[in-house]
């Protein structure tokens, strides 16, 4: 048998292995500095193309723009699976207001700012639309990962904006990309034509995830890792069915994942875990494609544009737009402030900014590399005072971390009869102080797990409960109201 000969499949994997390596490593601290760990990743991407991995990939904007495609649509999912529905009602309407109003007021601002820089009016209106939303793939690390306790309400808003906004930004990118590309006129009908997409793309959303739901409750796989196959099936599958159906594909992928992210499903906590691990390798892979596309060199000519725009989104374009939309629900000037700065830039512009260079609009290459620089300095600046900005304005909530482990059951049926919850000990608890056996805990619940600190103590009858003691549940659904009367309210609410 003739060996395999050394080619540049190996050297790409090498090169890919060792950056994602090197960025997972890398985000931890980069984010106690207060550095977005996208930054990193963009720059071993930068790094990774000097070394080859440009030529590698064919430096291909379609191939980068289909993968990137599939990356955010597995982030998005991801996202919409950790979205509580009880908690919507806190932040859908405002974020549905930044997601529409705000995106189109953002896009005609920039738009303004590009003209004045020398941009044709098509092209400028263009470099608006694909710098205007904010990106899930950078919001969501920011917000979950970083042990950042801000409000609910904000946390709530900013979340759910970055997976609501892709929609329109994507639709106004495509409709004034052709209209420059093919010298046509931006038509009316190409506006009219987003909320159709957007209700067309919920609709199916809500299809998929009912009907995903369905199906994996009756489903009787023989192996728990198939499960999550099925939800991954089911993301790819919501976002086709809505594109081939002129709908939003990203509105039903975010939709279709809140259904099934609020159901009782079997394997639950082993789908979460595989779709967190899948967001971050979407991630990651994500911005290191991305960042070895363009040429540290070319970018220095677009610096001084790419600042200016930077800067003019975040602190003119952005502010006034979440003010619009906003100031009417009776925001405080320090939350408009804050969703204003915290409006987090990153993969979903630079995807966008690959599909003018495919059809060939004018200027298409230019623009991309601005656009790359935008996400540069917008991500920085905004994102690494972020820790800062919410404490200089006191928007910390008062809620307890989460434990230091948590407890899972991993069934591949779904389990009925009783529920697990978890609690953290406050002060004021009427458990605080008290001995286990001394609660008067319903017949059928039980105290099974106690976390104190980062040691696992087996709950016994002379154990005494302590302040921040975060203690596990057992118990039927009708005592939970005794229980939670006990112990406080749970720490998923």
């Amino acid at each position: 048998m003739e060996l395999l000969r050394p080619g540049p499949l190996p050297l790409l994997l090498v090169i890919i292995g060792a950056l994602m390596i090197t960025g997972a490593m890398l985000s931890s601290p980069s984010q106690r500095a207060g550095v977005p760990a996208v930054l990193g990743f963009l720059a071993l991407g930068l790094i990774g193309g000097g070394l080859g991995l440009r030529e590698s990939l064919f430096h291909s904007y379609s191939s980068y723009f289909n993968l990137g495609t599939v990356g955010l649509v597995l982030i998005l999912f991801d996202g919409g699976l950790n979205t509580p529905t009880t908690l919507l009602n806190r932040g859908l309407l405002p974020a549905s207001l930044l997601a529409t109003v705000g995106v189109i007021s953002s896009s005609a601002l920039c738009a303004i700012c590009g003209w004045m820089l020398g941009l044709p009016w098509k092209q400028a209106f263009l470099l608006g639309a694909i710098v205007a939303p904010t990106d899930a793939a950078a919001v969501f690390p920011i917000l979950r990962g970083s042990g950042l306790q801000l409000k609910r309400r904000i946390a709530m808003t900013l979340e759910l904006e970055a997976g609501l906004n892709d929609p329109v930004a994507v639709a106004l990118t495509i409709s004034l990309s052709q209209a420059l590309a093919f010298r046509r006129p931006f038509s009316l009908a190409a506006a009219t034509a987003i909320p159709v997409a957007l209700m067309l793309g919920a609709l199916i959303g809500i299809l998929v995830g009912y009907s995903g739901r369905l199906l994996l409750q009756q489903a009787r796989l023989f192996a728990g890792g198939l499960y999550p196959i099925m939800t991954i099936a089911l993301a790819l599958l919501a976002f086709g069915l809505a594109a081939l159906l002129q709908g939003s594909g990203f509105l039903a992928v975010y939709v279709a994942s809140l259904v099934l992210g609020n159901s009782r499903l079997p394997y639950h906590a082993g789908i979460l875990r595989v779709h967190d691990a899948t967001a971050w390798l979407s991630q990651i892979g994500l911005y290191l494609m991305l960042g070895s596309l363009p040429n540290p060199s070319e970018l220095l000519a677009v610096a001084p544009a790419g600042i200016a725009v930077a800067l003019f989104l975040a602190l003119v374009a952005r502010p006034i737009s979440v003010a619009l939309c906003l100031l009417p629900l009776r925001y405080p000037m320090s939350e408009i402030f804050y969703i204003g700065w915290v409006g987090l830039r990153g993969a979903i512009p630079i995807v966008l900014a690959t599909y003018p260079v495919l059809i060939g609009a004018p200027g298409a290459l230019s623009m991309f590399k601005v656009v790359f620089f935008i996400v540069l300095v917008s991500t920085l600046i905004p994102g690494a005072t972020v820790r800062w900005l919410t404490a200089i304005l006191g928007l910390q909530t008062d809620e307890r971390p989460a434990p230091p482990a948590v407890l899972e059951l991993v069934s591949t049926r779904v389990l009925t009869g009783a529920e697990i919850a978890s609690f953290t000990i406050d002060q004021s608890s009427a458990a605080c102080g008290a001995r286990i056996s001394d609660l008067p805990l319903p017949q059928e619940s039980t105290l099974i797990l106690l976390i104190r600190d980062s040691e696992l103590i087996p709950p016994r009858g002379t154990t005494e409960l302590r302040k921040d003691d975060h203690v596990y549940v057992l118990c039927r659904p009708e005592e939970k109201p005794l229980v939670h009367l006990i112990f406080g309210h749970p720490e998923e609410d």
